[in-house]
Parts: C-alpha cells; sequence; structure tokens
C-alpha cells in the first residue's frame, strides 16, 4: 500500500510526513514525528490516555485517522509549556499531586486544556464532565478535579 503524504500544524510546527492510509494519528505522532506527549494505552478508544486538541476539540488520538488531520491544528502536551514556564493546568497538577502514576495525565490535560479554553470557570460537574472519558487508577479523581478548577483560577489560566 502506497504512503500518502499529509501536512498539519503540530504544536504551532508546520509538520509534513507520509502515512499509510489506515495508520492512525497516535503512531503517526508517536513513531513517525517523535512525539510521546500522547500515550497508548487501550488501543480501542475507551481509556482516553491518547487524547489530543484537533483544531481545539479533544479527540482520541488511537481511533483518528492521520490521513484526517491533513492541513489541521494538532494540539499534545508536549507543546503546553511555554519554554521553561510551565502552562497553569500542569503548574496546578502539580501543586495538587494530580500525577500519581501519570500515566492519565496527558489525556487528562488535555481535556481540561480544551474545557478551560470554551469555558474559563466551570464548575465541579462541568469538569466531571470534561474529563469523564479518560480513566485514572491512581488518584480517585479529586486531585484531578481540585487542580483543574484551581487552574481556572490561577494568573494565565486563560492561555489556551
Amino acid at each position: 500500500m502506497a504512503k500518502l503524504p499529509i501536512q498539519f500544524r503540530l504544536n504551532g510546527s508546520d509538520r509534513a510526513t507520509f502515512v499509510d492510509p489506515a495508520s492512525n494519528l497516535l503512531d503517526t505522532l508517536r513513531r513517525g514525528l517523535g512525539d510521546f506527549g500522547p500515550k497508548y494505552g487501550c488501543g480501542q478508544g475507551t481509556c482516553g490516555v491518547c487524547t489530543v486538541l484537533v483544531d481545539g476539540e479533544p479527540q482520541l488520538a488511537c481511533l483518528t485517522l492521520a490521513v484526517s488531520c491533513e492541513g489541521r491544528q494538532i494540539e499534545t502536551t508536549s507543546g503546553m509549556a511555554d519554554g521553561p514556564n510551565l502552562h497553569p493546568l500542569q503548574d496546578a497538577f502539580m501543586d495538587h499531586f494530580a500525577a500519581q502514576c501519570g500515566f492519565c495525565t496527558p489525556g487528562m490535560l488535555t481535556a481540561a486544556r480544551a474545557l478551560l479554553a470554551k469555558n474559563p470557570q466551570p464548575s465541579r460537574e462541568e469538569v466531571v464532565e470534561a474529563i469523564s472519558g479518560n480513566i485514572c487508577r491512581c488518584t480517585g479523581y479529586e486531585p484531578i478535579i481540585a487542580a483543574i478548577l484551581a487552574a481556572a483560577n490561577a494568573p494565565g489560566a486563560r492561555r489556551a
């Protein structure tokens, strides 16, 4: 099967690569482009650890065909920090011990980032709904929810 060329913006940088028509975005990011922010979990779209933003919307990279991302903007946790300055969500996750084993953290951060970009002052219920597609086996979710709510009130939190 012939590989297809695709171009998109990844964390603000133009990227081009060749992909198999059936390749998913997760494999393209991790194996093809070396962006290890999104994790491989279930491979079936049920755990949320591969969540990325495609044109600002949370998408499961394991279920998204890479070719469908032609000309689109892809954001991963690898692009959240501004140089040495962490994103307010990243700071809040550290301050609230929201990342224990850290496996779910990229998906949680990405889902939270999408929520705060649309709703800078979410309620607890809105936070719970926004992260409902992400499974965490360590924290019991309370530190994650607290971190997201704290980030919503942090200086610079509106920086999507």
